[in-house]
C-alpha cells in the first residue's frame, strides 16, 4: 500500500524558515514526478513546486519562486521543501504528491496528474 506521511508543518514568524518532508512507502517513485500543492480557507488546492525524475525539471509558482526549492532523495524515497523568507500569505495546508506513471508528462505541475496524496501539514505564519 503507497503511503505518503509529510512532517515538517508549524507555526513561524514571517520571515522565518521551515522544512517539509514527505516520506514515501509502499513504491520506490524515484522515476516519477513528485510536487507540493497548498490550499488555504475556502481557495482550490493549487501547485507549489513539482519536480520529475530528470534533473533540472522542475517547476514553481510564480509566488514562491526565489524562496522555495523542491528537492529529492530517491535513496531515500523522500521530497523536501525548503521554505525561506515565509510570508502570511504562505498560509496553508501542504500536501505531498506522487504521480504513479513514470511516463513523462510536459504537465507535471497540475494536480490532476498525480494519483497519491498525503494526508497534509499546516504551515502558518504570523505577522
Amino acid at each position: 500500500q503507497v503511503q505518503l506521511v509529510e512532517s515538517g508543518g508549524g507555526l513561524v514568524q514571517a520571515g522565518g524558515s521551515l522544512r517539509l518532508s514527505c516520506a514515501a512507502s509502499g513504491r520506490s517513485f524515484s522515476r516519477n514526478a513528485m510536487g507540493w500543492f497548498r490550499q488555504a480557507p475556502g481557495k482550490e488546492r493549487d501547485v507549489v513546486a513539482a519536480s520529475t525524475s530528470s534533473v533540472g525539471n522542475t517547476y514553481y509558482a510564480d509566488s514562491v519562486k526565489g524562496r522555495f526549492t523542491i528537492s529529492r532523495d530517491n535513496a531515500k524515497n523522500t521530497l523536501y521543501l525548503q521554505m525561506n523568507s515565509l510570508k502570511p500569505e504562505d498560509t496553508a495546508v501542504y500536501y505531498c504528491a506522487a504521480r504513479g506513471s513514470t511516463y513523462y508528462s510536459g504537465s507535471y505541475y497540475l494536480k490532476d496528474q498525480y494519483d497519491y496524496w498525503g494526508q497534509g501539514t499546516q504551515v502558518t505564519v504570523s505577522s
